[in-house]
This record gives structure tokens, sequence and C-alpha cells, in this order.
């Protein structure tokens, strides 16, 4: 199940207890303090990993502690540390402080760490406190608790490519015939509930990412309709691909339907408005489809790849449009 937003607590490990301990052995009448440090508590700490896509996996617990540090003993014997908590997360993934909203970190690739709640140091034994004058301290020090916070952290999934259009322009069936990803397709609106990533294959051995989002409507910016959920996962895509119903049965018309999607892009956030944008005509087995591309090209300002999603008419065309733009794109930051 594929979930995007969660909010989880973390606890670092409480450092050990130093240790009040004093030598006592054969012919050492007067043994000195010979106290070990407690040891250091473990941390929480998040990582990024490929074999992940979704953060589902947190929905079953909500609380993660690191261990507890050992306490010290005598002879000098220091407590062990707590081990560390690894908690694994999908790349893309923002680690956010919920209190705070401080971004502590995004983890954007394979291997990304940051840790989110630090053990506390252990406590010092009375060895640590001896001194020519003070021969016999009997102190020695509490550990320091570890680091605690609520996280929230929510994923922006990590495309190329990203497919959005208004609800039942046909944007699942293009991702199942371009790739093998297999959403929901359906003839009512809202078929698809959540993003499905799909591998896009291409010439020369190339591949790239396709995400098939859900259905945007007018007012998706502030919270209408499915599709403000997943806006934030177009912001991670170096390319957008608009796909247009050039024959729908009822309004809006094809020129309409793309302003309504470039105002919602634009309200939602000025950078998403500013990607690059490859605008696609669909359901050209529609006779009716060809008499919509004049005026969607005017609406667009540039050209207009014309295909049929369900025939598979075009979609070689569309393969090499696609490659040949990510081509043009900068690598995504590293």
């Amino acid at each position: 199940m594929f979930k995007d937003e969660v909010v989880i607590h973390v606890k670092a490990g409480n450092g050990g207890r130093g240790s009040v301990s004093f030598r006592r052995e054969k012919f050492v009448p007067r043994g000195g303090p010979d106290g070990g440090d407690g040891g250091q508590g473990g941390d929480v700490i998040l990582e990024a990993r490929n074999d992940l896509d979704t953060l589902y996996h947190f929905t079953h617990a909500v609380k993660y502690a690191a261990e507890h540090g050992g306490n010290g003993g005598g002879a000098k014997c220091s407590g062990k540390n707590g081990r560390d908590r690894v908690l694994f997360v999908p790349p893309g993934t923002m680690v956010k402080d919920r209190d705070s909203k401080l971004v502590l970190k995004d983890l954007k690739h394979e291997g990304d760490r940051v840790v989110v709640a630090r053990g506390g140091r252990g406590g010092r034994g009375n060895a640590f406190f001896a001194t020519p004058v003070r021969q016999t301290p009997r102190r020695a020090q509490p550990g320091l608790r570890g680091e605690a916070r609520w996280l929230e952290l929510e994923l922006r999934l990590i495309a190329d490519v990203g497919v959005v259009g208004l609800p039942n322009a046909g944007k699942s069936t293009l991702v199942s015939r371009l790739s093998h990803a297999r959403p929901k397709i359906a003839d009512y609106p809202f078929t698809t509930l959540h993003p499905h990533l799909g591998i896009l294959p291409g010439p020369e051995f190339r591949s790239c990412v396709l995400a098939d989002l859900p259905g945007l409507i007018e007012g998706a910016h502030a919270g209408h309709g499915l599709g403000d959920q997943f806006l934030r996962h177009v912001e991670r895509t170096r390319l957008i691909l608009h796909l247009i119903d050039a024959a729908p049965m009822v309004a809006p018309t094809p020129a309409d339907a793309y302003r309504v999607i470039r105002k919602e892009l634009a309200e939602y956030s000025e950078a998403l408005a500013k990607k690059p944008e490859m605008v696609v005509a669909n359901k050209l087995d529609v006779p009716e489809a060809a008499d919509a591309l004049a005026d969607l090209e005017r609406a667009a300002g540039q050209p207009v790849l014309a295909i049929s999603a369900a025939t598979g008419k075009g979609l070689e065309e569309l393969v090499r449009a696609i490659f040949g733009r990510l081509a043009e794109l900068p690598d995504p930051a590293v």
C-alpha cells in the first residue's frame, strides 16, 4: 500500500551510568578508585534505500528507540555502547522536525543518511575524578538522556517524467503501454488513487522513470479532489508530460483542459510552473480528436504530439521525443 506521509517519534538511547568502585587486591591494602565510564547511548538514524518506494512500513508502529548504553564497572571497565537504530526510507524522503518544521535532511539518493536523535553520553566513573588531593572520590556521573523528537516524513517520488492531466485523460493507460507498471484502468475518473512508477525503455539501452500521478481538477492546489496530495511528487520530476483528452465527451475542451492544469501548477508552485513540459494529445483514434489539435497548439504555444494510448498509435514517436527532450535537460542535482 502506498503511503507518502507519516509522523513518528524517535528516541535515542540514554548514556550508561558511571561506576563508583575501588581496587580490592591482595597485598594492595589501599587500592585507588577504578570505576569505569558508562557507555554511549545509540543514535537513531534514517537511511535511504532503493528497494523501498513507500512509507507504509511506518504505519505499524509510531515510536522507535535506540539501545541504552551500559553502565560502567570496576577495574576501569567501561559500559558497552548502545546499538544505533537505523530506519530505512525510500529515496526522496524529506525529514522534518514536527514541532519546529525545520527540514533536517532531504534524503534524495541511495545511501543518504541523517542522525535524527543523538544518543546520550555515558557518565564518568569515579576513576576520572581522582586527583592527588582527592584520592578516593566517591562520586560518579549519571549518563545523559538521549534526544527525543517527533518527525514528519514526507515522500516525494523521484522520477524523470511525471504524467499529469485531468481525470480520464488516459494517463494510466499510457503508462501501462509504455512500461511494465500496471495502474488501475477504468472508464470513470480518479481510478489512480496514488502514484505509480514505471521504467520506460528507450533507444540505445537507455531508460527513464515514468510516474503516473492522480488526476488533477480545478482547485487542486487548494485541496480539491485528490491531486493536491500528489502535486509535490511532480516537483521531483525533470520533465512534465501533460496529457490531454483530445476528444472529451463533456467540457472542458482540450484547450481549456490545458489551461486548467497549467493554472493549478502555477498556483501550487512557481518553480513547478517553470518545469520543462511536453504536451501530448491522447485518443487520436476518436475522429473528433484531430479537429481540436490546432486550438490546443495555440493554447499551449508549442507543438503538440498526437497519440492513441489505447491503440498504440504514435507511441514510438512519443518515446523518441521523451528521450530527446531528457537529453537536452541538465542532469538532476546530486
